[in-house]
């Protein structure tokens, strides 16, 4: 009877060792290249300097949220062995040009663009990722599979959108809204140290895991217990020729209505602008 407990035991052991190995193994292998070489993770916080981010009076500034989850998901990104590089690591404004030439300048990397999302309407709320070139819809799967479902925040889906920062960079690519600090709830999370933390975590999750999307050509998009569903997106790069059309249209009413209303066109027009990206 001890002889059998003892054969349990050690089997048990066995398996737990094994468990462990391809554990760590697997952790090497998504933080590596093909050729063993760390891959490069470019972590970009969005705005910076006297670019503040968000819209008019908005009283959190974005600037700063994205900067401190930036600098959380260096920390937790180097400790699984990837190579970091920042877009910026202090309060400066770097232009979009400048960001996309130092992603591009980096072999085997990838690129997370870290945000928080802002609108006119208070109760706007949740978590969204964009991405744009076919290659990154993974990387977006993985990223958003672990922030929107670690958020208490509604979960608003991936979106294909053609950011500068994501149509300039040559690697997968992704821009991540953890939320939006116009709302009181949501800002009042951003605000919390433990909750930037767990934001950096779920982004760094969701990069560690980017291989394990399921494929697209899978029957189904449920995940299992190796796997993560392939998300399905909104694509908001097409614009029809009747939208365009009512556009138009629109533009002529807009230029024969009153100075004063002609006045609250232009400065939706610039939050408008301002958002583009993120």
């Amino acid at each position: 009877m001890r002889r059998n407990s003892f054969r349990i035991t050690l089997s048990a052991a066995g398996l737990l060792v094994t468990f462990l190995a391809c554990s760590s193994y697997a952790a090497k292998r998504s933080s590596s290249g093909g050729d063993g070489s760390p891959v490069t993770v470019v972590i970009d916080a969005g705005h910076g300097g006297y670019d503040r981010g968000g819209i008019p009076g908005q009283r959190v500034s974005e600037k700063d949220m994205t900067l401190d989850v930036a600098r959380r998901l260096k920390s937790v990104l180097a400790a699984s062995g990837y190579r970091v590089v920042m877009t910026r690591d202090s309060d400066v404004f770097v232009p979009l040009g400048t960001r996309c030439a130092i992603a591009n300048s980096n072999r085997n990397a990838i690129f997370v663009s870290v945000h928080f999302n802002s609108a006119t309407r208070s109760g706007a709320s949740g978590i969204e990722t964009y991405f744009y070139n076919r290659e990154s819809l993974s990387l977006a799967s993985a990223i958003h599979h672990y922030v929107a479902g670690g958020a208490p925040s509604s979960n608003r889906g991936v979106r294909r959108r053609g950011y500068f920062v994501l149509r300039r960079t040559n690697m997968p690519s992704v821009l991540v809204e953890c939320g939006f600090l116009t709302n009181p709830t949501e800002a009042g999370y951003a605000q919390n140290a433990s909750y930037r933390q767990k934001l950096a975590e779920a982004i760094a999750a969701g990069v560690g895991r980017r291989n394990s999307v399921a494929s697209s050509f899978s029957t189904t998009r449920v995940a299992t217990a190796e796997s993560i569903p392939l998300q399905p997106y909104i694509d908001q790069t097409r614009v029809t020729k009747s939208k365009k059309s009512r556009s138009k249209r629109s533009a002529k009413k807009s230029t024969r209505k009153k100075k004063s209303s002609s006045k609250r066109s232009s400065s939706d027009a610039r939050a408008s602008s301002s958002d583009r990206e993120g």
